[in-house]
């Protein structure tokens, strides 16, 4: 398609209708917020993620702690996706103070247990490991990429909304000069 045809809603022209002028505008504008909108909110949301993760790596470390009671082997708890259980362990803080809490564990150990559990600068439990920087390159982008869809879809369907109302209008001015140059050009059949 040459670049003419592209842009001639843009040049003068005795059958370009005002319509066609704000549909060129808004054509332009939708994608100008795509682009734009959409690569600073990926962009954002890419970095911000990307921090994120470096800050649980960052103050994420592991420690070894007891496990304090069996943990039932096929009772996996509600929202764990690896088949994991909630378990009470005991482990030591990094001022050396004792701590006791629950986390995940595999199941089928029994008490007294060695394993190991994830706890934050302060000696809390973190609920995972921190993620990985490969993995954390992948998460942050798709966030990216999910950030970039969230601002995109709705320009589209703006877009496209704007578009089908300028259509519509365009046909009942069509239907308009057709009414007034029809009969014009002889007589009606059916």
């Amino acid at each position: 398609m040459s670049s003419g045809k592209r842009l001639w809603r843009w040049r003068s022209s005795p059958l370009r209708r005002r319509e066609d002028v704000i549909e060129a505008w808004i054509v332009l504008a939708v994608w100008l917020v795509v682009v734009i909108c959409g690569g600073v909110a990926a962009l954002v949301t890419d970095r911000s993620a990307e921090h994120e993760f470096a800050e649980q790596r960052t103050h994420r470390h592991p420690v070894s702690a007891v496990l304090l009671a069996d943990a039932r082997h096929g009772v996996t708890a509600d929202w764990s996706t690896d088949g994991r259980i909630q378990g009470s362990v005991r482990w030591k803080a990094p001022d050396g103070s004792a701590r006791t809490g629950r986390t995940l564990v595999d199941g089928g150990l029994k008490t007294g247990a060695r394993v190991t559990v994830w706890q934050d600068d302060g000696g809390r439990l973190s609920p995972s490991q921190p993620t990985g920087r490969g993995e954390g390159h992948v998460e942050a982008a798709l966030f990216g990429a999910a950030a970039a869809l969230a601002v995109a879809a709705p320009a589209f369907g703006a877009g496209a909304l704007a578009r089908a109302r300028l259509d519509r209008r365009r046909m009942a001015h069509w239907d308009q000069e057709w009414d007034l140059v029809g009969p014009q050009w002889g007589p009606r059949t059916g």
